[in-house]
């Protein structure tokens, strides 16, 4: 038997059985997990959290056999898709089982370079990713099974494309390139998957600023935009009809104490009610709390918190009560409670996590209760 069908067979097996695993989830009780890729240890370290005080139990350590870096859920969120940035770089396709959290290794496929980001479109169907190092964008599709599988398409950028997402619509994609400065607009054809980038940039930024992360307001109303390398954050009004941006507010992401040699800005998130938003600098090892405006989008600081050294990455749980950060350079990972009417973080704990630990999802299968 060759290895497509068996592939093939795994993949319907594990979808039943995780369709009648969801079942089971909703007539039971909710079930959050939070996955941690761990560069240098070559694993995923997976936690099942504790929905009363934001504690955490181990479940697993998952070896993936590669510099694992990083991660996006399917919009159904039965699939885990890791991004290995060692050679050969591939994408290695999860099913996650909603009652234990644990992973199943369905398949891995080539990417088209060592990627720094990956996402999917709205549809499921496709998997974006941004090269750094190979200063391109890709789309690899993705099987009815939820099984990344071959790339279909890239496109050259300028130097250090970082990360790209689709607006809620669908019907395009956008993209920062770090390199050049550049915030990129790309029409998406998503009954092909296919990527045409406009002839100029959705936003162009000031000269080494260094653009990164970014993430859409839950209403679509605001870009929020991440500098690496000037410390700087920045809030975009975003035009849902033209898929436009124009900016509204620059904002430090910077400890007013700060004396390093230089930012180095790395990732930020927003709040699921879209009232605070969080960003992580590396060369101070700290994590900066706002609170959002709702009329405006624009940010007012509320507080700078010491966090793991290096904080790459970072994420917040789908109930917005928690925070949970890792740091490249320390074995452990910090759970914090996000005060609901301040949006001040109170660290509850540290938990072991591997080495190089740099991306951090979750994700919560609601229950019955729910």
């Amino acid at each position: 038997m060759n290895r497509k069908v068996v592939q093939g067979m795994v993949g319907a097996m594990i979808g039943l059985a995780g369709a009648a695993l969801a079942t089971e989830v909703q007539a039971g009780g909710a079930a959050t997990y939070v996955y941690v890729s761990n560069a240098d240890s070559q694993d995923i370290s997976v936690f099942r959290v504790d929905e009363a005080n934001g504690a955490l139990a181990a479940v697993e350590t998952v070896p993936v056999g590669g510099t694992v870096m990083p991660m996006t859920f399917s919009p159904d969120h039965r699939r885990l898709y890791a991004g290995l940035r060692s050679q050969p770089y591939r994408v290695v396709s999860f099913a996650v089982n909603p009652l234990d959290g644990r992973l199943a290794e369905l398949g891995r496929a080539p990417l088209a370079e060592s990627m720094a980001y990956l996402s999917t479109d709205a549809t499921g169907r496709y998997l974006l990713s941004a090269s750094y190092g190979g200063n391109q964008l890709a789309v690899n599709r993705i099987g009815a099974d939820g099984i990344a599988g071959d790339v279909q398409q890239t496109i050259k950028t300028g130097p250090m494309a970082h990360a790209i997402r689709v607006s809620a619509d669908n019907r395009y994609a956008f993209a920062s390139v770090l390199g050049s400065d550049a915030w990129l607009r790309l029409r998406f054809d998503a009954s092909t998957g296919q990527l045409t980038e406009d002839a100029a940039p959705a936003y162009a930024l000031p000269e080494k600023s260094g653009p990164r992360h970014f993430v859409f307001s839950a209403d679509q109303r605001f870009v929020y935009l991440i500098d690496e390398l000037d410390g700087k954050l920045h809030v975009l009004a975003f035009d849902r009809t033209h898929d436009t941006v124009k900016p509204i507010q620059t904002i430090s992401i910077l400890p007013a104490d700060f004396h390093g040699d230089k930012p180095w800005g790395a990732d930020l998130h927003l709040t699921p009610d879209g009232r605070f938003l969080y960003a992580s600098e590396r060369t101070s090892s700290t994590l900066a709390a706002y609170r959002v405006d709702e009329a405006t989008g624009k940010l007012e600081r509320v507080g700078t918190y010491a966090t793991q050294k290096q904080p790459r990455g970072f994420n917040i749980d789908p109930s917005g009560r928690y925070l949970f950060a890792v740091g490249q350079l320390s074995p452990t990972m910090s759970v914090y409670r996000i005060d609901a009417k301040t949006g001040a973080l109170h660290e509850t704990g540290q938990y072991p996590v591997g080495k190089g630990a740099n991306w951090v999802e979750v994700v919560n299968y609601p229950g019955s209760n729910e």
